[in-house]
């Protein structure tokens, strides 16, 4: 049994304590927020709930590895999940078209809407099928194969492009934007469809919680409130953590899944180049978001997640053309009867991203910013519903600023890389160079990131711990000269 420190309480965190736990170690994970499960959380505002994370969550699918991985984890509980008919619906001029769970029916209101794309009708649901087969939920389609490998050399804007109906355009450049990879969103679409992509019951926080109930129901330690200010280490082996309260730990191992621009304080060492060509690779980009929460006291003539295209004013004014409005009535335990949380979302680019964060530092121009954008997104849910006049009370916002803040994200991001075309995502070493005992567990390790990354990441981190031990034992015994199990 060795001692394990894992830096960081994120989902990458919890799931490698919860792996070293099994793998029957000594863990201890320090976390620097108060609660654990880093991005996966949500907060009160008075008698709402406000969750920030999960839109889908990849692993819902018994018959997948990510879904036994979650069960491990004890983040699907016994409460199981929702699953909604919609993933987002697009709306545009008082037409819409939706990503409906039955593939057949996202097939037929295509071809209904448009039967002059029925060819790039077709070889859409043919990639998404591709997709479905590469992830193991339905049967060997080499067609779908074919048209997936085409969709892993274009854009989602280019994939956009093959269909001439403009709704079915926007539709397909509204999710991710036009200039990711087209593949990205195959393998999305397919998850969903194959019923791989649902929601955690009772939210993002309630997951987090999951995890962590079961990290510390395993014997694990968990230190919140307590940050890790320094890896103190000797040429190649670390051995032990200055906290931030003056005090040291020491262990065996170590793994850092906090942001990768944590590494250089915590080491005194640069960052591993491999992980430098991500951050200076042009077809990788980093992004977060600008978030509103609204009481509603009125119905919504939607469920799920609704894509809207701005105006061209407000476009530039915020410096996204699409918005996303998400509303949580599946959780009724989010509001008061009679309410529902109504959020609105705009994604934004690293330079954004980085704009707010250095304007937060003057809490008046922030504030005023703030004040700005909400005035300018109320007005333009109101007036596209107009029945919502009156009946949307902002209880929250938050900016890429916030991001910072909590989760100490670089630029205030809470994914990793987004990939464009002809990237094709891979898992990179999780060893950190010049160390023989520190390694990485972060959705860094591989773009997109995101919960299954992460939690792999950590799950993975463990293995590696396990093989270097059991070495260790074999090596032991063979100097002792004592007899090796079969």
């Amino acid at each position: 049994m060795a001692k394990i420190i894992v830096i960081g309480g994120g989902v990458a965190g919890l799931s490698a304590g919860i792996y070293a736990k099994m793998s029957g170690h000594d863990v201890t994970v320090y976390e620097a927020h108060t609660v654990a499960g880093g991005n996966l959380t949500g907060w009160q505002r008075g008698p709402y709930h406000i969750d920030n994370c999960v839109h889908w969550l990849t692993g819902t699918n018994r018959k997948t590895e990510t879904y036994k991985m979650w069960e491990r984890l004890g983040a699907l509980g016994s409460t199981g999940v929702y699953e909604p008919q919609s993933l987002y619906t697009y709306y545009e001029d008082g037409q819409s078209v939706s990503l409906y769970r039955d593939i057949n029916k996202f097939e037929k209101q295509l071809l209904s809407l448009s039967p002059g794309d029925e060819k790039a009708t077709k070889a859409l649901i043919n990639a998404v099928n591709g997709a479905a087969f590469l992830c193991g939920l339905c049967g060997q389609n080499f067609r779908g194969l074919f048209e997936l490998y085409k969709c892993t050399r274009m854009s989602t804007g280019e994939l956009a492009d093959r269909f001439r109906h403009p709704l079915i355009r926007g539709f397909l450049s509204s999710f991710l934007t036009d200039g990711f990879s087209a593949a990205a969103l195959v393998f999305v679409f397919a998850s969903f469809c194959y019923g791989n992509a649902d929601l955690p019951r009772g939210g993002s926080k309630a997951m987090a919680e999951r995890m962590t109930n079961r990290f510390i129901y395993l014997g694990g330690r968990l230190c919140t409130g307590t940050e890790v200010r320094e890896l103190i280490h000797g040429k190649r082996t670390a051995g032990a953590v200055l906290l931030s309260d003056g005090t040291v730990d020491f262990a065996d191992h170590f793994i850092i899944t906090t942001d990768l621009l944590s590494y250089k304080s915590l080491t005194g060492k640069p960052l591993p180049d491999r992980f430098l060509k991500l951050y200076n690779d042009k077809r990788l980009k980093k992004f977060s978001s600008v978030h509103f929460a609204f009481a509603c006291s009125a119905p919504l003539s939607f469920k799920g997640d609704l894509l809207l295209r701005l105006d061209k004013e407000l476009s530039d004014g915020l410096g996204a053309e699409y918005i996303a409005l998400r509303e949580f009535s599946h959780e009724p335990g989010f509001a008061p009867d009679g309410e529902t949380v109504l959020q609105a979302f705009f994604f934004c680019g690293e330079q954004s991203c980085r704009d707010f964060i250095i304007m937060s530092d003057n809490n008046s121009l922030y504030e005023n910013k703030k004040k700005q954008l909400y005035e300018a997104v109320y007005a333009f849910i109101v007036k596209t519903f107009p029945e919502l006049s009156g009946k949307l009370k902002l209880i929250d916002m938050w900016t890429p600023a916030t991001y910072k803040r909590y989760t100490d994200s670089g630029s205030g991001t809470y994914m990793s890389f987004a990939f464009s075309a002809g990237f094709i995502p891979k898992r990179l070493n999780n060893r950190a160079d010049g160390f023989d005992n520190v390694f990485f567990a972060t959705q860094w390790l591989q773009p997109p990131g995101g919960l299954p990354i992460a939690a792999s990441a950590g799950r993975d981190a463990i293995k590696t711990i396990n093989r270097i031990e059991k070495l260790k034992i074999k090596n032991s015994a063979l100097r002792e000269g004592a007899p090796l199990n079969p």
